[in-house]
């Protein structure tokens, strides 16, 4: 409420300022305030309408969509907030001043439209920062109805000390006002850095960063008189996290300096060019150490994958990647060699990983089957019984038996590790002879003989233990992507932005000499030193 309170009577008050100050030019002069009315309800109607419509398109997004909506209403109203500090820091002595130099000369021109022009956009402007930056505060605020309670008093308050300063009958320092409640609004807005950060993760923008900084529950402790202050107005959760922290910081603190740094010790002239010129290289050289100092992360190979019978736990070999393959080892089998061409990989998402996957058909010979088989060796392929189209009068074996195998075989990697395998193996047997004027094709499910090859997977342990590694790695880049790579961008920009403005003042400052040097320079025809 106290935020909300504070918004409501800044900017009300610098929107009633103005008012006031147009509507004296106008009563003074005798002119109608119809119009400037007119434009200050049109100006409060579409803010009004700006805030509703934002928290309708709001309200009527999915989760994650709202939460990504209040990041970036947040930092719009971070922005503006910014702004309205910097620019009345410099100008709030000399507002009252500026502006009435700006309506004497719209009356000079004989133009009372354009002040109710200047009103409406005035009014217009204040209520649309106010309207985004009431909206960021609501959705961090603890009690909404509170919040919005605390914006209606500052409204309120700031028409009645407007209508005051208009009468007379209030005498209001503006510098002071608006210094004192500017360093409570840069805590306000360091408070919606972290807000707008904390949803950005939420809406799945943001991941990096995220690891745990301190547990203020004991002193944000819900429903208490802290909690509504820390938390609700200075937007500080009980649970900051490290890139929460680093933003508070690297708001507050730059913010702090440049408004109530003292004046006289500022530096001047080329001091300051040297200065920015400083703070240019000393961001440029962090950007450069993170951006090289931080290693790029691979995932380790993991040991042999154990391999389980399909309808079973028991360990009935193993499986690992070797170059382009697949190599799986079984008991009493030699090596299988499962080729992976990399053209032929699908992208597919399994057990929640972003891995290539592989869908592959073959059908192999049956090493060490027999090759023939009577009538009653059939009979126990197929199960206990004969098969169709096998008459045994007609057909009294023995008949030739050519075996094979058919294999189907699904394999997932992502960087370079065996993520999960998987295999159905069906045997098949085509008798002929005996009769048959066709070869019959049997599924055989006993072995006679060698023992059937069976289906098998990766065992479940391996299969976490893959995922878990492969986790790791990616929360890793994801981190190093912020650290070493978005996060030096924007030092670069800053360093970039901080050279362009030392340069531009350091091009000012020698052009000044010069100016100086041209006025002294003696008329034409004249000797220096000859009066003219």
């Amino acid at each position: 409420m106290l935020a909300t309170l504070v918004i409501g009577l800044r900017e009300g008050l610098e929107a009633a300022l103005i008012v006031g100050i147009i509507a004296a030019f106008l009563r003074k002069n005798g002119k109608s305030l119809t119009a400037m009315w007119l434009g200050v309800i049109l100006a409060l109607v579409l803010s009004i309408g700006v805030g509703i419509g934002l928290d309708l398109v709001e309200q009527a997004l999915p989760q994650a969509s709202q939460e990504g909506m209040e990041s970036v209403i947040g930092a719009i109203a971070i922005f503006f907030v910014t702004g309205m500090i910097l620019w009345m820091n410099a100008h709030a002595s000399g507002m009252k001043k500026e502006l009435e130099a700006e309506a004497a000369e719209a009356l000079s021109q004989g133009s009372a439209y354009a002040l109710a022009i200047m009103a409406f956009l005035a009014v217009l402007k204040e209520g649309f920062e106010t309207a985004v930056f009431l909206l960021a505060t609501f959705s961090a605020a603890q009690s909404a109805v509170l919040a919005a309670g605390g914006a209606v008093i500052g409204v309120l308050l700031a028409v009645v000390i407007g209508w005051g300063i208009y009468v007379g009958g209030v005498k209001l320092n503006l510098s002071k006002f608006f210094r004192v409640t500017g360093a409570f609004l840069i805590l306000v807005a360091a408070g919606l850095v972290v807000t707008s950060l904390r949803t950005a993760h939420e809406a799945g923008w943001l991941n990096a960063g995220q690891q745990p900084t301190a547990n203020l529950s004991w002193l944000v402790a819900p429903g208490t008189v802290q909690s509504a202050l820390i938390t609700g107005v200075l937007g500080i959760p009980a649970d900051p996290r490290l890139i929460e922290v680093i933003g508070w910081c690297a708001y507050l603190v730059p913010v702090i300096l440049f408004v109530f740094w003292p004046s006289s010790r500022r530096p001047q002239r080329h001091a300051a060019v040297r200065l920015q010129f400083t703070l240019a290289a000393g961001l440029l050289a962090i950007a450069v150490g993170l951006a090289i100092g931080l290693p790029t992360l691979r995932a380790q190979q993991l040991a042999p994958a154990m391999i389980v019978a399909a309808n079973g736990t028991a360990q009935i070999g193993t499986a690992r990647l070797s170059a382009d393959s697949l190599v799986v080892s079984t008991k009493n089998a030699a090596d299988m060699i499962v080729p992976l061409p990399a053209g032929s990989a699908a992208h597919d998402q399994h057990e929640g990983i972003d891995a290539a996957a592989w869908s592959l058909d073959r059908t192999t010979p049956l090493a060490g089957a027999p090759k023939t088989l009577t009538l009653d060796q059939v009979v126990t392929l197929a199960g206990g019984r004969v098969p169709m189209g096998l008459n045994p009068q007609q057909h009294p074996g023995p008949f030739t038996a050519d075996w094979s195998v058919h294999r189907s075989t699904g394999v997932w990697t992502a960087d370079g590790v065996l993520l999960d395998a998987t295999e159905d193996a069906t045997t098949l047997v085509a008798i002929s002879g005996s009769g048959l004027e066709t070869p019959r094709t049997l599924t055989a499910t006993v072995g006679i003989g060698p023992s059937l090859p069976g289906s098998w997977q990766l065992s479940g342990s391996y299969v976490d233990q893959a995922v878990a590694a492969l986790n790791r790695v990616e929360a890793a880049r994801t981190e190093r992507l912020l650290w070493a790579v978005q996060l030096p961008i924007a030092l670069a920009i800053g360093a970039l932005l901080l050279s362009v403005a030392a340069y531009r003042r350091l091009m000012r400052l020698r052009r000044a000499p010069d100016a100086v040097a041209r006025h002294s320079i003696p008329h034409a025809g004249h000797r220096a030193g000859t009066p003219t």
